[in-house]
Order: C-alpha cells, then sequence, then structure tokens
C-alpha cells in the first residue's frame, strides 16, 4: 500500500478535495475560502496525502517563532484508520525538528478519543483545557503538547 502513498505541499488546484475532506470530517468545516487563505498564509504550512492519486486528507500548521500550532488533522472517512492521520503527522513532526520548532501545540475535541490515542502516541500531553471551545455543540478542548527538545 505505501508505494500508492504520496505526502506533498498543498497545491491550489487541491483546495476543492479539501473542502470535500473538510465537509466529510468536520461538524463545522472549513470554507474553500478559508482554505485559499490558509494556502497564501506565510506563516502555514499544509501537506496532502495521496492514494493512489486522490487526495485522502491532509494537515496543517502555522508556525509562530519556534513553536507550531496544527490546525487541522483531516483524513476522508473512507480512509480512516489506515494509518494516513500517522503519515501525515510524522511527516509534519518530521519537518518541525528539521527547521528549529521547539514545540508542538493543537486542540482536540474531549469526545475524539482516536485522535487523542494518536498524538498520545507520538508524545503529546494533555496540558490544559479550553472550555466550550467549539461553536457547534459547545464541548471542551484540551490542549495538546509535544515538546521536541
Amino acid at each position: 500500500m505505501d508505494e500508492h502513498i504520496i505526502i506533498r505541499k498543498m497545491r491550489y488546484s487541491d483546495l476543492d478535495d479539501l473542502e470535500a475532506v473538510e465537509k466529510a470530517s468536520f461538524s463545522v468545516p472549513w470554507t474553500r475560502g478559508m482554505l485559499e487563505e490558509e494556502y497564501f498564509n506565510i506563516r502555514a504550512r499544509y501537506r496532502v496525502i495521496e492514494f493512489r492519486g486522490n487526495i485522502a486528507g491532509y494537515i496543517g500548521m502555522w508556525r509562530i517563532m519556534d513553536e507550531g500550532h496544527i490546525t487541522n488533522v483531516a483524513v476522508r472517512p473512507e480512509f480512516r484508520r489506515k494509518g494516513f492521520a500517522r503519515k501525515l503527522l510524522q511527516d509534519l513532526i518530521d519537518h518541525a525538528r528539521t527547521s528549529g520548532i521547539k514545540s508542538l501545540t493543537l486542540e482536540v475535541r474531549v469526545s475524539n478519543l482516536p485522535a487523542i490515542r494518536l498524538y498520545e502516541s507520538f508524545g503529546f500531553k494533555v496540558e490544559g483545557r479550553r472550555k466550550q471551545y467549539y461553536a457547534d455543540n459547545r464541548e471542551d478542548a484540551l490542549i495538546m503538547w509535544l515538546r521536541l527538545e
């Protein structure tokens, strides 16, 4: 299967596909316009994972000084539980390490146990909680950090 997987930089031509990934992944998805803003954001890094030429998911990060804030990790439902998010996260962590980023952070829904377990498997630790963070249902978010030093 790995010979059919490519991780690459997000392209402008990917925006429609990424909007579809967003809609399939989140109750309050980013719009195409928001994704376009991120494409042009000089502090952002977005990577896409393809399987047999089809976009299976993507990951994004904002660099703020020597920290990285992971904005999105999204995989199409039919590609979940096959290691795609793990590959994207590893690619992002590898980049962070080689580019001087000292720590990574993200927010995750308290109910999203598969994602929490994935992040913990990379060494992320819960260091805080944002009360009623998510607009759709007022669910809390866990704030997780990974120290790279």
